[in-house]
């Protein structure tokens, strides 16, 4: 037995016991326990997948009683790489979820949906068959449906979220079980080997590829299968979605990989664009919504629809520069969409542990009502500002050298060896750094306001008032998570070299370690060493250290009210910007595409025209894509529904007429 069927086997192991704990375990033990047991669930999965990751070999054959083959679990390097991303996240989240339990999140169907969603999710990336493949994605889907499901008894708009959830996800099955399916036809057998022998040139591969990034793009969040996501997070409790979004959407990223890596690798040039538009409008839409949002888990959903869809824009970038024997460039694309999924699995997941802590804390989720929350609550403050960094590519964290990284890829994409490649090619690489750009721009905007108004700004509620630090169980996840952001940005060389190696042997990006940590891309002349910001950050810091040490020793604080105030008192709230107020230019800019609704309510004193006792001002930003795309299409099944209805009334006449009705059309068909 190889150590990597080991790792196999100990994850099955620890799937039984986490399942007998969240069955047998007493409610008072039961969080403590299930979630020990989901947490070493988790790290056996990060095990397996370095060892997978590393090189290693090996497989698991499961039996099943129907008339098929075995399922085989078989992981190779990207498949490792893709579980130990998503198991890292189920490490934080079940810890994380060990504190957050309350009477739901305490029962036995949460703790036994948790450890089948973490296999499910665990188990995808080790197929090596479509059949595999699709069984796992379902037990993935259903753990974390019932997972939202647990909840239904507290908070009734879950039901809501879960039928859009459940629609969706059966939605995104449907596409990647046909694509697969025709794939399979084509091959004559459903291994990922056979599968890799079909030529992408052909026009069953190009229909397959249509389909499989339908339901990718939907598990993906992708726009316009992305309207589950503002609905399901929210509603999710802190560590439910940690687990969704900064694991679960990478399962998606992960079938992308599948089928353009793997399986249809050096496809045509079209699919390379139709990518980046996908992703390019995905990033642009998901980052506009989430810069007007009021409410912070909205927010952070809708900031995984833009992350996601900077991944697909560096995948699609790839495959069209490889379509254009721009190797060099696709490569770095290839593994910068790569980073871009480690960092998103990092930064967001520690964002929405940190707005569960925030949510167990202050009981709130709107950004207008929160406020002083970072000297109530500094290790959850400190944890969300590192992530916040992430999620903003700033410098010395890991979004940054992502973006860094699919940024140096499109620049030096347009041209190949001094020449010009084509007019596609060269207007897709400027038209997709504008899209970066403006991405960035507003992610930075985004998260200003998000942190600013939650953790810095004065408290908007009585709630925000009496919050405190979450348990110690609770943060430890939220500092780990943390740590990743920033340790992550100080390794690029190391990290871009175990991705870049996850892709091989097809790809053989040319990316290296220099100094102590560095990357140096090769191919594209690319160098970034993060010695020099930590140095560059510290001799810009120690100053300004200094000179508050100074100024505080030389300025005591003030009690009184301040003479140049007026002797007035220190600034309320209501003179400071809400979350709304702040994002109101914004939404003025971009009225076209967000299409607000305001309702102004004045309420005059006495009879007075002019005296004015209360202006209440409300703001209501929706999804377009649902609202002009999905309702239309709701409306017209309900009236199709209602119809139809009208055809079963209880004769027994009618039913008989179409029985004969039928029987006639398939004899005429039949003859024909």
């Amino acid at each position: 037995m190889t150590a990597l069927e080991a790792g196999m086997l100990g994850q099955t192991l620890l799937l039984v016991l986490a399942v007998a704990a969240a069955l047998l375990t007493p409610t008072p033990w039961r969080s403590r326990v299930s979630g020990t047991f989901c947490t070493l669930l988790a790290a056996a999965g990060i095990v397996t997948g370095a060892l997978a990751l590393s090189g290693g070999t090996g497989s698991l054959s499961i039996p099943t009683a129907l008339p098929l083959d075995p399922l085989v679990l078989s992981p190779d390097r990207l498949g490792g790489l893709v579980m130990v991303v998503v198991s890292s996240v189920g490490v934080l989240a079940s810890l994380f979820g060990i504190g957050s339990a309350r009477v739901a999140s305490a029962s036995r169907t949460a703790w036994l949906s948790m450890a089948v969603f973490l296999c499910g999710m665990q188990l995808v990336p080790a197929a090596t068959d479509v059949v595999t493949f699709l069984l796992f994605w379902e037990i993935m889907t259903l753990g974390s449906t019932a997972l939202l499901l647990a909840h239904h008894a507290t908070r009734g708009t879950v039901a809501s979220a879960l039928v859009w959830y459940s629609a969706m996800s059966q939605l995104s099955f449907f596409f990647v079980l046909a694509g697969f399916a025709m794939l399979a036809g084509q091959a004559g057998g459903t291994g990922f080997a056979d599968l890799a022998t079909i030529d992408p040139y052909s026009w069953q591969a190009s229909v397959a590829f249509l389909l499989l990034l339908l339901g990718f793009g939907g598990k993906a969040e992708l726009v316009p299968l992305h309207v589950w996501v503002p609905r399901v997070l929210p509603e999710a409790p802190g560590h439910v979605a940690a687990a969704m979004s900064g694991a679960m959407v990478n399962i998606g990223v992960y079938g992308a990989l599948l089928v353009l890596v793997r399986l249809l690798p050096n496809g045509p040039a079209w699919w390379g664009v139709l990518i980046m538009v996908v992703g390019g409008v995905s990033a642009l839409y998901g980052i506009l919504q989430a810069s007007v949002a009021s409410n912070l888990k909205v927010l952070l959903a809708y900031s995984t629809t833009e992350n996601m869809g900077l991944v697909f824009l560096g995948l699609g970038a790839s495959v069209l520069l490889r379509a254009d024997n721009a190797t060099a460039a696709a490569d770095a694309a290839l593994v910068a969409a790569l980073l871009l999924m480690l960092s998103h699995a990092a930064f967001k997941s520690t964002l929405f542990l940190g707005a569960g802590a925030v949510a167990r804390a202050a009981g709130e989720m709107n950004l207008d009502r929160l406020g002083g929350l970072g000297s109530r609550m500094p290790w959850t403050a400190a944890a969300f500002g590192a992530a916040a960094m992430g999620a903003a590519a700033l410098p010395v964290t890991s979004g940054f050298v992502a973006e860094w990284m699919l940024l140096q890829s499109l620049i030096h994409g347009s041209r190949v060896d001094g020449e010009v490649v084509s007019v596609t090619a060269s207007v897709a690489m400027p038209l997709a750094v504008a899209v970066i750009a403006l991405t960035a721009g507003l992610a930075l905007l985004t998260f200003v306001k998000a942190y600013g108004i939650a953790f810095l700004a004065r408290p908007r509620s009585p709630e925000a008032k009496l919050a405190v630090e979450v348990p110690v169980i609770m943060r430890i996840p939220l500092v780990l998570g943390a740590l990743l952001v920033v340790g992550l940005g100080l390794l690029p060389g190391p990290l871009a070299v175990a991705v870049g190696g996850a892709v091989g042997p097809e790809f053989t990006p040319d990316v290296r370690t220099i100094g102590l940590a560095g990357v140096d891309a090769r191919g594209i002349d690319a160098v970034l060493d993060p010695t020099t910001f930590v140095v560059l950050a510290g001799l810009l810091l120690v100053p300004v250290l200094i000179a508050l040490f100074v100024s505080a020793r030389r300025h005591p604080t003030r009690t009184s009210p301040l003479p140049w105030a007026g002797g007035g008192s220190r600034l309320r709230p209501r003179m400071q910007y809400t979350a709304t107020s702040y994002a109101e230019p914004l939404v003025r800019v971009f009225d076209d595409v967000l299409r607000p609704s305001r309702d102004v309510e004045v309420t005059h004193v006495g009879e007075s025209r002019y005296l004015v006792e209360r202006v209440h001002v409300e703001q209501t930003v929706s999804d377009v894509v649902e609202t002009r795309l999905y309702r239309p299409v709701l409306n017209l099944m309900q009236r199709a529904g209602i119809l139809a209805r009208r055809a079963q009334n209880g004769s027994i006449h009618r039913y008989l007429s179409y029985s004969f009705v039928a029987l006639l059309l398939v004899l005429i068909v039949v003859s024909l």
